[in-house]
């Protein structure tokens, strides 16, 4: 994995989190947002704007990319490196979360 997305993606905005967890089957960004609500109960709504300009992001970053169109909506999916950076942050999320846990002991 390049340094570079690394660096730029862990730690991971919740954004992108959400992003990447949703991608691992192929989905469109007002499907990913509806599976993101429908996730966090509510708590976590992304706005259209934040949404599209993370997927063009990521997708020029080699995490998601383009798979295909249905009903003129742009179908994407986790690559590889996406997969990898998620296993990144997930790994680093449970390490804050053990840390915690006995420090609260």
């Amino acid at each position: 994995m390049d340094a570079h997305i690394r660096k730029v993606y862990v730690p991971m905005t919740e954004t992108a989190f959400y992003i990447l967890l949703c991608l691992q089957t192929p989905n469109h960004g007002y499907g990913v947002v509806q599976r993101v609500e429908e996730m966090t109960g509510g708590e976590i709504r992304l706005a259209p704007g934040t949404m599209y300009g993370s997927l063009s992001k990521m997708e020029r970053d080699g995490l998601i990319r383009f798979v295909r169109e249905e009903d003129k909506r742009k179908i994407y999916e986790s690559t590889q490196t996406g997969r990898e950076v998620l296993q990144l942050e997930l790994k680093r999320i449970e390490r804050l979360y053990r840390n915690a846990k006995e420090a609260l002991s």
